[in-house]
């Protein structure tokens, strides 16, 4: 691992790099497709570090509350430093620890992919929202539709094979708006809709983002040795060329698709 990374946790790498590079967009997104509003009670269900815990918190206002809720404890530990307002609790998608009824809205974003049982996580945020709550549930598009990823990702299978090029794909294996329309049939949620939005990715440089990627322990952590990511970063140069934005720093769309349904 490189030295400016050497000394954080992934969770810390996260929140500093993953987070304004990518995620932090999307809480506004997010929180309006959810029709969070003041005074509301949410719920942000894989919350990581609180990207979008923290844009719900702005919606609700003092009247209202948010709880993040997110399986990694370090993930939290940042997360509690961000905010002392939200009430940050461990526990698992597929088994919330809430009672029925009990949420104005519940959001997660990017988290979906990941998670064990994705119906049954889609059940119990439906069960802990009250009549005519909403919520919204964000994965990343398909990997074609981020192009910057995309070449990354060949990047990846050119250099090194199938098995890392598919650790890199993880995020984006749900990118497809009938295969999630199948996992919301198979939850019971027959009228939910899949809305598609555009963010955008932006780091600092094309090292950056392939330093982050390297820490990253959901996708590339521990998969590529320190001669394979010297390889990388010096083929990447070349490979992600097209998308220097301005001053070396590296941009490209990032779209996403967002279950949302409304609880009657």
């Amino acid at each position: 691992m490189d030295i400016a990374h050497a000394a954080r946790t992934p969770a810390e790498i996260y929140d500093e790099m993953f987070v304004p590079a990518l995620f932090r967009q999307w809480g506004p997104i997010l929180s309006e497709v959810a029709r969070i509003k003041r005074g509301d009670r949410v719920l942000d269900v894989a919350c990581g570090t609180g990207a979008l815990a923290l844009a719900a918190l702005e919606r609700v206002g003092p009247e209202g509350a948010v709880i993040g809720l997110d399986p990694n404890p370090d993930m939290l530990s940042v997360a509690r430093r961000n905010s002392a307002r939200i009430d940050w609790q461990e526990g698992r998608a597929e088994s919330l620890p809430f009672p029925d009824q009990h949420f104005d809205a519940v959001v997660s974003q990017f988290g979906f992919m990941f998670f064990e049982d994705r119906a049954r996580a889609l059940r119990e945020m439906m069960r802990v929202l009250r009549p005519g709550g909403r919520l919204a549930v964000a994965v990343c598009d398909a990997l074609e539709h981020s192009p910057g990823y995309a070449a990354f990702a060949a990047l990846l299978q050119r250099l090194f094979g199938e098995r890392v090029a598919e650790a890199f794909r993880a995020p984006f294996v749900l990118g497809d708006p009938e295969g999630l329309r199948a996992i919301c049939r198979e939850a019971g949620m027959q009228h939910a809709e899949i809305l598609q939005r555009t963010g955008t990715v932006r780091f600092s440089s094309i090292g950056a983002l392939v330093s982050t990627e390297r820490a990253c322990v959901w996708t590339l952590g521990g998969v590529l040795d320190d001669a394979q990511f010297a390889q990388l970063n010096q083929e990447a140069e070349r490979a992600l060329k097209p998308f220097i934005v301005e001053n070396g720093a590296i941009g490209f769309d990032m779209p996403a698709l967002i279950i949302t349904a409304g609880r009657r």
